[in-house]
């Protein structure tokens, strides 16, 4: 426990800034959609004529004027993306930073093993991902409340569930990846994030390519197909869990035998 104190405290200020930063977008958002309610209804078929810039965004599919599509497409992607980047960033440096900070001789003198110090770094990044997606859902519900509109508990709990998986398939992904790093690698978290945003984009504008849905998690997260589907995809979500177990298991066999510089 005493590692996963320590993980939480060195990163309590990018948490909270990270948390905040899409807890005021989403307020934001909310708060915008009673003046907007009225005139999204009327251009919501002029999104639908957008061809494939509507469809890459799933516009084309819900209409702007009800809280839940707007909230699919817009907040949706708040959450999605902001909590991806987050939750890669916190993966990626968990265990490199040890030798980037030069602390990675402190830290394994201590009497305890490299797979103990692993787990409690998984821990420490696992729990900061479920308390920022907690403190985002109450704010989403308490500025619902706000504007006074009904908070549509199925849809709203699937899609910040959807949102969650995809952080923790992230999160354990790049904790992976952290394990081989000598060096901060946040530009390949960051760079990993927006390609596999962008994946989903082009699987939504062709069906081509509509295979980039099994790889991007981006896929199993989007608000508009889980409003549409009145559930989320079992499949894909499975491919994705196993993404994540694959990278904790790739984590624990690379950093116990890793020769730590």
């Amino acid at each position: 426990m005493t590692l996963i104190k320590h993980e939480l405290r060195q990163g309590r200020i990018s948490l909270v800034v990270w948390t905040g930063a899409i807890a005021v977008l989403l307020v934001i958002c909310l708060l915008v959609f009673p003046e907007m309610k009225g005139e999204m209804k009327a251009i919501s078929h002029l999104f639908g004529a957008m061809g494939s810039f509507a469809a890459a965004f799933g516009m084309d599919r819900l209409n702007f004027g009800t809280l839940t599509g707007f909230y699919a497409i817009e907040c949706g992607n708040v959450i999605g993306l902001g909590g991806a980047f987050f939750a890669s960033l916190i993966g990626i440096s968990a265990l490199a930073k040890e030798e980037r900070d030069g602390t990675a001789e402190f830290l394994l003198t201590h009497p305890v093993s490299r797979a103990h110090v692993v787990t409690e770094k998984l821990a420490a990044v696992m729990l900061q991902v479920i308390v920022m997606n907690l403190i985002v859902l109450v704010v989403s519900l308490l500025s619902i409340c706000a504007i006074g509109e009904t908070v549509p508990w199925k849809e709203l709990l699937l899609m910040h569930s959807a949102c969650f998986l995809l952080q923790i398939e992230l999160a354990a992904v790049c904790f992976g990846m952290s394990a081989f790093l000598r060096r901060g690698g946040f530009g390949i978290a960051l760079g990993l994030t927006t390609v596999l945003y962008f994946l989903n984009l082009i699987a939504n504008m062709s069906e081509k390519v509509k295979f980039f849905k099994y790889i991007t998690p981006f896929g199993y997260c989007e608000g508009v197909d889980v409003i549409m589907n009145g559930g989320l995809d079992i499949r894909s979500i499975a491919t994705g869990m196993l993404f994540a177990v694959l990278g904790i298991v790739a984590a624990y066999k690379m950093y116990c035998g890793k020769d730590i510089r």
